[in-house]
């Protein structure tokens, strides 16, 4: 795939349609800086746009990442295959954004609740707060350990190099649990290696 055609060709496509690169930004909900960047080739477009550049240039796929036209209509079965596969990424996407989403606040809230209960010194006098103050401590630490295998994708490759496991078999909030207790003896056993060292 040689990225400089490909830029050359979207260069040559806005510029037929006579647009500057600020409108064609615009028209795609996107920065001037990444259209730039993809009329020199130093980036390419996310799959997610390239359905959407297509339709626009009313140019194939294929022909896009070929970076030269071909023909005049694009193959429906080409664009629709496309579409799927645009359509796969960003609900896939938005999936691992949610649980990003979902991690950074608990682990937020965990945090508030233990600088909370750490400046004022509450927990030193009731057993129930030194308890919710060792939770939300290990609870930051569950989501410092979360964040890169939900980032990396870590996550996602081990559930699915273990799919035909018996744990795949077990329901979903038994897989919750097993999760949580994992998770937080990871957590533990590196606020334990953290407070032995330093």
């Amino acid at each position: 795939m040689d990225q400089k055609k490909i830029g050359n060709l979207l260069k040559k496509l806005r510029s037929e349609k006579g647009l500057t690169q600020e409108q064609l930004a615009e028209i795609l909900n996107v920065s001037n800086r990444t259209v730039s960047r993809w009329e020199t080739g130093s980036n390419m477009p996310d799959i997610s746009l390239l359905v959407e550049i297509a339709d626009f240039y009313d140019i194939s796929i294929p022909e896009i990442i070929n970076g030269e036209r071909k023909s005049e209509k694009m193959n429906e079965e080409v664009k629709e295959v496309a579409k799927t596969m645009s359509d796969y990424a960003r609900a896939e996407k938005e999936a691992i954004v949610k649980n990003i989403r979902i991690i950074s606040v608990i682990g937020l809230v965990a945090f508030v609740i233990h600088a909370l209960l750490d400046a004022t010194g509450l927990h030193l006098k009731s057993s129930v707060l030194e308890h919710l103050n060792l939770y939300s401590e290990t609870l930051i630490y569950v989501t410092v350990v979360m964040f890169p295998l939900y980032t990396t994708g870590l996550l996602s490759k081990i559930h699915r190099r273990n799919k035909d496991t018996k744990f795949d078999s077990l329901t979903q909030p038994v897989k919750l649990i097993i999760a949580a207790v994992a998770a937080f003896a990871v957590a533990a056993i590196i606020g334990l290696v953290l407070s032995c060292v330093f």
